[in-house]
């Protein structure tokens, strides 16, 4: 399993309705990220069911329409979304902002100002995690399928 290569070509959402923000982060990750933006809440909602879904996602809470726990919250009850990581990068730092975002699913929460050396190393540490879940996934998924091929072909015995 090459994770390198794979964590190199990984692909990070960006979500926030400040353009500063998205700039600021977007030149931080693009060096060693394919990184795509969404400046609302239906727009990140519509990238990560599109067919390139992203590998992770960092998702601001203060946005307005649909905040950062709306798309949160979608995300993690749609099963095609529900598997990709989220990380809160928000300026909100009260511990019931935390804990909130932690219970709808979100991996981690980055409070701004960020600190782009423990960003980028989130962003490593959660997407290595990805990158062996989605192994694991896959060979569990090749499991069951050589499974239920057996079922199927195995001969029946019958009793006298």
């Amino acid at each position: 399993m090459d994770t390198n290569y794979q964590r190199e070509n990984a692909t990070i959402l960006l979500v926030d309705d400040s353009p500063d923000n998205l700039i600021m982060m977007s030149s931080l990750l693009r060096d060693t990220y394919n990184v795509k933006i969404a400046s609302s809440g239906e727009n990140a909602l519509l990238i990560a069911i599109s067919d390139t879904p992203p590998d992770l996602i960092l998702l601001d809470i203060m946005m307005p329409s649909m905040d950062g726990y709306e798309v949160c919250w979608r995300l993690k009850k749609d099963r095609r979304t529900m598997n990709i990581p989220v990380i809160f990068l928000t300026s909100k730092t009260d511990v019931e902002d935390e804990r909130k975002g932690l219970e709808l699913g979100a991996v981690d929460f980055i409070s701004k100002p960020i600190n782009p050396e423990i960003v980028m190393a989130r962003v490593k540490n959660h997407l290595s995690l990805k990158i062996k879940a989605d192994f694991l996934q896959h060979k569990n998924d090749g499991l069951e399928i050589e499974v239920a091929k057996l079922q199927y072909t195995r001969p029946l015995h019958f009793r006298n």
